[in-house]
């Protein structure tokens, strides 16, 4: 079972006095149920509009949203957890005062308010007023409202927005373990590397489309082809005895060569190079990054 299903989601707006502007354009997206889903795009790729048609925020013009089996959303609001951009408070009140609030209208225990300012990292700062709270400390207060209700999907955009690297670290952790949970966490964001070390799915967006969708490891694949980074003295006569051999190979920006070539060919290429009398001092597969993989596939145009 999906925990999210979106079948050809169309969102447009008027605007006056101009041409209609789409948001959404047909947008087809299957996420699983359990683990991390990653849910990527340039800045107005649909990416928050998409979200906000998940979560009964808006209307969508044409197509259907379906979450945890349900296409309407009032019908399962007390099993999902969302922030959506930031969030606000009341900055006059303490973080668990603002907590307290949302148990009550949420019909949550208070006794959840403790446990989650401590899973979120917050409980010393739980009783200072929230206007003294950096960015990254009202992130986590929104993580912690989320989980007043125990749900078992959390929608989260941009949740580590103004987080420092301690942060980021403690938040990805934090994310991973409600996974492991058995929830299933929908998680828009910009910073690819996070997403890439706890992600277990992927959609990228461009022009309110879904261009790649899939395991990461997939994903990561879409470039085709398998390289080498070859690093050796004289690395131009390495370049030509590489080539020699049969191997396509380019000039990397720091005195290395990326050589195409498949897993099983690492041999030969050792031996093409001590052939010429030329010694490998570096010999490993090249890593693909998620943020090569996304900057190909939506040309950075956006």
């Amino acid at each position: 079972m999906n925990a999210i299903e979106v079948t050809k989601l169309h969102k447009s707006y008027r605007r006056r006095f101009r041409s209609e502007k789409v948001a959404v354009d047909g947008l087809d997206l299957e996420v699983p149920a359990g683990g991390v889903f990653g849910f990527l795009g340039p800045n107005g790729s649909g990416k928050t509009t998409t979200i906000r048609c998940l979560l009964g925020l808006v209307r969508p013009s044409d197509g259907e949203c379906s979450v945890l089996g349900s296409t309407a959303f009032a019908d399962v609001v007390g099993r999902v957890g969302s922030i959506v951009e930031t969030p606000t408070y009341f900055g006059g009140f303490s973080g668990r005062r603002n907590l307290d609030l949302l148990a009550r209208i949420g019909g949550v225990s208070r006794a959840r308010v403790p446990e989650v300012l401590e899973r979120v990292g917050l409980s010393e700062a739980a009783d200072d007023r929230v206007r003294t709270y950096s960015l990254g400390m009202k992130q986590r207060l929104g993580l912690a409202a989320v989980l007043l209700k125990d749900p078992e999907l959390l929608v989260l955009d941009e949740p580590a927005n103004g987080l420092d690297p301690a942060g980021l670290k403690e938040v990805r952790d934090l994310l991973r373990d409600l996974a492991d949970e058995g929830r299933t966490v929908f998680v828009s964001s910009h910073l690819l590397h996070e997403v890439q070390l706890i992600c277990d799915s992927v959609a990228i967006l461009a022009h309110g489309r879904c261009i790649a969708q899939g395991p990461v490891d997939e994903v990561l694949q879409v470039r085709g082809g398998n390289a080498f980074v070859v690093r050796a003295p004289k690395v131009r006569e390495a370049k030509a005895a590489l080539s020699k051999a049969g191997f396509a190979s380019t000039f990397r920006g720091d005195q290395s060569l990326r050589v195409i070539a498949a897993p099983v060919d690492a041999g030969k290429i050792t031996k093409a190079l001590a052939d010429a009398s030329i010694y490998l001092t570096e010999l490993r597969p090249e890593e693909i990054s998620l943020e090569a993989v996304f900057l190909e596939l939506t040309g950075d145009s956006e």
